[in-house]
């Protein structure tokens, strides 16, 4: 089956607007917050269970290895249907997988579950990109945006407080049934939300063979980015800086902390509530000022002070130091994802965006694993702190490339235009 959008916004009053805007604000924030009590709750099992730190860097793994799996094919499923529906069966499925996690006693099926609720999580951010940009016109977006940035760093402090807390007074196994509830809570949230599909019709042009659908989507994607290399370029750029090599750098930040900075456990965490402290202030500042700055500010001077932020941390010889950068990196979060979800909306068609994400997506996360690897194998062969200082030095070099293709490229100028 496949599926023609339209925008119910433009059928809707302002009252409807943020009514709207609050129930899908609501669902995804809860969505949020069980992801991190997920998280912590299964990382501290499986500690319990096996005693072993590797256990958890495989749980690490599982992400993405899962987009690799996930991401060649789910675009297509993404695109012939209903997004809201896809959302709300993704919600419940990781909420009944998660419910089963306490009753299994083998490591192994708990990373086989783990994998299939990253599988669910791999599908859920593309349709949930989908369904943002069919529903949000295109002049509410980079508000929008700035209240999701919002959400989203409030999801980062919530979700570990409250999981905290549930470990406080009960146990890990608890907190997964509680993150079980929130998901559940969060597909209820989503029922209520409206459908952005105007009619469902038969896919004449589909094949018997669903692999040869793949690959007919495949040839759309690759057209598309011959048509739109200014977009690619920018994609490119954009994940390179603040997912593929600030992943790769973040993988070894617990061990330049401790190892480098002699950092006890205490400022270790102390450190990462200064970084939490810099998210929330970052997104209310970017919430009240992000529609004074145009596109092109918010996205390329956005993604080079989060790198410069990352060079401060990384050539820092003490805590304060460390601390600032920290702050600074997490501050400047906020505004540069802004621009870049706004950009991102704004330039593919929510006809193909599940389809040109998840295949993105796809490249992004074998770029992921070729970076974390290759900064690992730099920090056993040199040092940690080698390591770090090039995957940082790394950063702020496509961040600059960023910034110099959208002001020196005719393509990218021609998207964001500085003075917009």
């Amino acid at each position: 089956m496949i599926t023609r959008g339209v925008s119910h916004m433009e059928l809707l009053t302002k009252k409807d607007y943020w009514r709207y805007t609050f129930i899908l604000m609501a669902g995804l924030g809860i969505s949020n917050i069980g992801a991190w009590i997920y998280l912590l709750s299964l990382n501290l099992l499986l500690y319990d269970m096996t005693g072993s730190p590797l256990s958890i860097v495989i749980l690490y793994t599982l992400g993405p290895l899962a987009a690799l799996f996930t991401n060649s094919w789910s675009g297509s499923m993404i695109d012939r249907n209903s997004k809201r529906t896809l959302m709300i069966v993704l919600d419940v499925v990781r909420a009944l997988i998660i419910l089963l996690i306490p009753f299994i006693s083998t490591v192994w099926v708990i990373y086989l579950t783990a994998f299939l609720i990253n599988i669910a999580n791999a599908m859920f951010k593309p349709a949930s990109m989908v369904y943002i940009t069919k529903l949000i016109p295109e002049e509410h977006r980079k508000k929008f945006n700035s209240l999701y940035s919002v959400m989203t760093s409030g999801a980062f402090l919530i979700g570990p407080a409250i999981a905290g807390l549930l470990f406080i007074v009960s146990s890990p196994v608890f907190a997964l049934y509680f993150t079980g509830a929130a998901f559940l809570l969060s597909s209820i949230a989503t029922w209520f939300m409206p459908e952005v599909e105007q009619a469902t019709i038969p896919d004449n042009n589909k094949s018997s063979s669903s692999l040869l659908l793949v690959k007919e989507d495949w040839t759309l994607v690759v057209e598309f980015t011959r048509k739109h290399i200014a977009v690619f370029m920018i994609y490119l750029l954009f994940n390179g800086t603040m997912m593929v090599l600030a992943t790769a750098v973040d993988s070894l930040e617990a061990v330049f902390s401790l190892e480098v900075l002699h950092l006890s456990n205490s400022e270790y965490g102390f450190l990462v509530s200064i970084a939490g402290a810099g998210i929330a202030a970052g997104s209310l500042c970017n919430m009240i000022y992000a529609r004074w700055f145009s596109l092109f500010k918010l996205m390329g001077f956005g993604t080079l002070f989060v790198s410069g932020g990352y060079v401060i941390f990384a050539f820092s010889a003490n805590f304060t130091l460390a601390a600032i950068g920290c702050f600074t990196l997490a501050f400047f979060i906020s505004f540069a994802n802004t621009g870049y979800l706004t950009f991102y909306q704004n330039n593919i068609p929510a006809e193909v965006m599940g389809r040109v994400g998840s295949i993105y997506g796809l490249m992004e996360a074998l770029l992921i694993i070729v970076a974390t690897l290759t900064l690992g194998a730099l920090s056993e062969l040199v040092s940690v702190q080698i390591a770090v200082r090039a995957g940082t030095l790394a950063m702020v070099l496509t961040a600059v490339s960023l910034i110099g293709y959208l002001y020196l490229s005719k393509g990218g100028s021609s998207l964001i235009k500085p003075g917009q």
